[in-house]
């Protein structure tokens, strides 16, 4: 026992586990009813999305488990090598990504791809903790801020080029984590005002994105509002308790790629507010128990993780159903662990597993 009254508790957070397990199978279930249509008429194989959602799925919670019986400090010693990775991975997109829906995210890999964006999210939380950890609770003051986010600057830059709503989750985690190590509000009116002013310029950059904004505040006089419009078709003719799992009509090609960035609207077609209720609430303690473990981590290492592990949840869970109920414009976002995407959930199981991983090692008041 250490002097200061504490033990190390050594054992899992298992109400993390459990609800990340929902995630999962809840996940699994929604993505094989809202994709069997479109893998029945382009594949001629209804299960072809879970198929290949399971097999990525199954090799995530591999990685959880590895990485939670590992002590998180040893990620964090590569956390540099992992950044610099991140970049060069996101810069070989650019020149050589394969280009689906006219955006560059993806890198073939033989019959695999994968998305250097998804990497570029875990490579920067342990980044930013390392870093932080490493200035000798020097945290205080403005320079602090202004030095940390700099060093995020080359990824956000090399990510934003083609996808802005990764970037945002990126400046976003930055944000958090320097709050988390200098919670002082006042600070950050002038970092909050030089975000909003560099997403600008990235809005201003390409006309696609103004003219994201445009459908936003009138999808029905545009063409590409079309997809906007259908699920908010979906999500208002599931009622209360929705027509039934299946069941949803709007699935059978009214909402494009229903599986992927929309599947939320399916959920609310099929389950109803009930459902969709429910699913938020399992975000909603995921995120307490992420919080809960941060707060008790043994270090500030460990506390930095779990809260950039959070903040990413937290972020893209509610810039994804924004974005379904038109609430702000498009941005291409996906639901963790729901919808499809099997890098995606890949790495969101790694990050589950760095938090295990801490929960392994937290302390606890002896009695």
């Amino acid at each position: 026992m250490s002097g200061d009254g504490k033990k190390e508790n050594l054992k899992i957070d298992m109400t993390l586990l459990v609800l990340v397990l929902l995630l999962v199978v809840f996940g699994l279930v929604m993505l094989f009813s809202t994709s069997e249509y479109n893998g029945r008429v382009r594949f001629h194989d209804s299960a072809y999305y879970f198929k290949k959602q399971l097999f990525a799925t199954a090799l995530g919670l591999m990685a959880m488990y590895l990485v939670s019986r590992m002590d998180y400090r040893f990620f964090t010693r590569l956390a540099p090598a992992a950044y610099l990775l991140s970049m060069a991975l996101s810069t070989a997109v650019l020149l050589f990504g394969q280009e689906i829906n006219g955006s560059k995210r993806w890198l073939n890999l033989g019959p695999l791809s994968f998305q250097p964006s998804e990497f570029a999210k875990v490579a920067v939380i342990l980044f930013l903790a390392w870093q932080i950890d490493r200035t000798d609770k020097n945290t205080a003051g403005f320079w602090f801020m202004c030095r940390t986010m700099l060093t995020l600057l080359p990824i956000v830059g090399l990510v934003g080029s083609n996808n802005l709503s990764t970037a945002i989750i990126i400046l976003g985690i930055g944000v958090i984590l320097i709050f988390v190590s200098n919670p002082k509000y006042m600070q950050f009116i002038g970092l909050g005002g030089t975000g909003i002013a560099f997403v600008a310029l990235f809005l201003a950059a390409e006309s696609y994105r103004l003219e994201r904004l445009a459908i936003w505040r009138n999808p029905e006089k545009y063409e590409k509002g079309f997809q906007t419009i259908q699920g908010l078709y979906a999500i208002g003719s599931g009622g209360i308790f929705g027509r039934g799992l299946g069941s949803s009509l709007q699935k059978l090609g009214f909402v494009p790629e229903a599986q992927n960035d929309m599947i939320f609207s399916i959920i609310c077609e099929e389950l109803g507010l009930f459902g969709a209720a429910v699913l938020i609430l399992i975000f909603g303690l995921l995120l307490w128990r992420l919080c809960v473990i941060s707060m008790h981590s043994r270090d500030l290492l460990g506390t930095l993780i779990c809260a950039g592990i959070m903040g990413h949840m937290a972020i893209q869970v509610i810039l994804n159903i924004a974005v379904v109920t038109n609430t702000i414009p498009n941005t291409g976002i996906t639901l963790p662990f729901v919808s499809y995407g099997g890098t995606s959930v890949v790495f969101l199981l790694g990050e589950m597993g760095l938090a295990l991983s801490v929960s392994s090692h937290t302390r606890a008041r002896s009695a």
